[in-house]
């Protein structure tokens, strides 16, 4: 514990720097501890708040910009990477999704205050081709929001900071062990909550081929497409596909027979939001349910037919117009 402590008093900035940098990197670090305690810890004389809060900021940015860099280089690939390392994938896949595509760019503002949003979204926001003067616009502000909370949260509980790591201190090598093992619960939580997501959404598959041999012997299963981004709709679907709202899934259901094979695909990773509505599906009395494998890209890849899809059509009309 003494030595976290003279880390962070001798190399107070290059410590914060470091610890925000590997964070948002994605490295399953807990920076707003070493936020909070930086803040508590140097006091004024030492280090002022708004240099500690440049440091944050400028980490943040520097791995922000490489993410966004990143998804405007590779596109999707790198979202696809992000959410296989990630410790909570749901929340990469449509969730993040859903928030940009509703909020657009100003969503960076309060990105990093949603777990797995972060690094996905500024990933996302150069996928998209988010232009770059208003990224840095929205993730400064968003940057400066995050730090500056954590900043203010360790100097408005200085003393009882202080008095939980005297406490720690005295303890020697006992309280250095406390913090290690709370990291490790920490990380081990959200590996469990990760195996038991990807447990749940195990299920059999489809292949693009067996799909596409379906389509071409006349034996068409309903298809479903639950891709949440206009942006990714815009670039066309599985000939009689049919968009899915989940809000509205039992009356959509109530027309298709029940004894019908249903295929259902995403844009995602691990095929993860195909899969979970595929389990709320058969929940609704359907047996023969299963995701696309790969999904809409492996299909394109494959070189397969798509259609243009009704809504990217009536957008269209609609700026034509």
């Amino acid at each position: 514990m003494q030595h976290i402590a003279e880390w962070i008093e001798l190399y107070g900035l290059s410590f914060v720097f470091l610890s925000v940098l590997a964070t948002q990197l994605g490295l399953p670090l807990p920076a707003y501890p070493t936020l909070m305690l930086a803040a508590a810890l140097l006091v004024p004389d030492v280090h002022s708040f708004t240099t500690i809060l440049a440091a944050a900021v400028v980490a943040t940015l520097i791995a922000d910009l490489g993410w966004y860099t990143a998804g405007r280089l590779l596109g999707r690939k790198v979202l696809a990477t992000l959410c296989r390392v990630s410790l909570s994938p749901d929340s990469c896949v449509r969730q993040t999704e859903s928030i940009y595509d509703k909020f657009g760019p100003p969503s960076l503002v309060v990105a990093k205050f949603i777990p797995g949003f972060g690094a996905v979204a500024t990933a996302m926001a150069g996928t998209l081709k988010t232009s770059l003067v208003s990224f840095i616009f929205f993730d400064t502000v968003g940057a400066l929001l995050w730090t500056g909370v954590g900043l203010a949260a360790g100097r408005l509980f200085h003393n009882a900071i202080t008095s939980a790591f005297d406490l720690l201190n005295e303890l020697g090598h006992i309280g250095g062990a406390i913090l290690v093992v709370a990291l490790i619960l920490i990380v081990a939580f959200k590996w469990w909550e990760r195996r038991r997501l990807l447990r749940t959404l195990r299920m059999a598959r489809i292949t693009v081929e067996e799909l596409h041999d379906l389509i071409e012997s006349g034996q068409m299963p309903i298809v479903f497409d639950v891709r949440s981004l206009a942006a990714q709709r815009e670039q066309g679907r599985i000939p009689g596909a049919r968009s899915i709202d989940e809000t509205q899934l039992s009356a959509q259901l109530d027309q298709i027979p029940r004894t019908g094979e249903v295929v259902v695909y995403c844009a995602c990773p691990s095929e993860a939001s195909a899969a979970r509505l595929a389990k709320i599906i058969m929940s609704h009395g359907f047996s023969r349910v299963r995701p696309l494998s790969g999904g809409i890209d492996e299909w394109i890849e494959r070189g397969y037919a798509i259609e243009p899809h009704p809504e990217a059509q009536l957008q269209a009309l609609g700026v034509a117009a």
